[in-house]
């Protein structure tokens, strides 16, 4: 295990070739979160700045957890031959469509349907571990299930569904997906 102060060449390239990240966040008090996320979403801006394109899910616990007190762990870990886990500690920063800085952001990533918001990590330290208990698993395809439901919601069933799902987390923090 090593702690390193920013990303490397080695760390930007394990991040791009993976498939599959987790987020972890948590309130000063409530319950944790961890969510698991794809559908090449993530990108490396620089050393210590990273971030990914937050699609509308059924909760939105890392946006509330992020405003309360800013604490984001994002971690990849390979399931191929070379063993290896990523943890990026930060603060992260909530983007919303709203915002000025959007157009900037999102600038990074192709178009999505069903964006909520981009999730940006102010990178303090990385930290990569052996990863040997890992299990091999293979990348066979990516779901089409998000994309289809979005689809099928449209832009208007879209708002909708974040106004009446989106805006407070299971502990009732407020997300501020709609207003500061």
């Amino acid at each position: 295990m090593e702690l390193y102060s920013s990303l490397n060449e080695s760390h930007k390239a394990f991040i791009k070739e993976q498939k599959l990240f987790f987020t972890a966040t948590a309130p000063e008090t409530g319950r944790i979160n961890l969510s698991p996320k794809g559908l090449d979403s993530f990108c490396v801006i620089d050393d210590h700045t990273a971030a990914y394109l937050d699609l509308t899910g059924s909760g939105n616990e890392t946006a509330s957890h992020i405003e309360e007190n800013g604490r984001l762990t994002i971690m990849f870990c390979s399931f191929t031959k070379k063993p290896l886990i990523l943890r990026l500690y930060g603060r992260g920063e909530m983007i919303h469509p709203r915002d000025a800085k959007w157009d900037h952001w999102h600038s990074f990533f192709q178009s999505m349907v069903g964006e909520r918001q981009i999730i940006v990590i102010h990178i303090d330290s990385v930290q990569d571990s052996c990863g040997y208990a890992v299990p091999y698993y293979e990348f066979k395809d990516e779901r089409d299930t998000l994309t289809k439901w979005s689809l099928k919601k449209g832009d208007e069933g879209i708002d909708k569904y974040q106004h009446e799902n989106n805006q407070v987390s299971l502990d009732g923090l407020k997300t501020k997906l709609f207003d500061d």
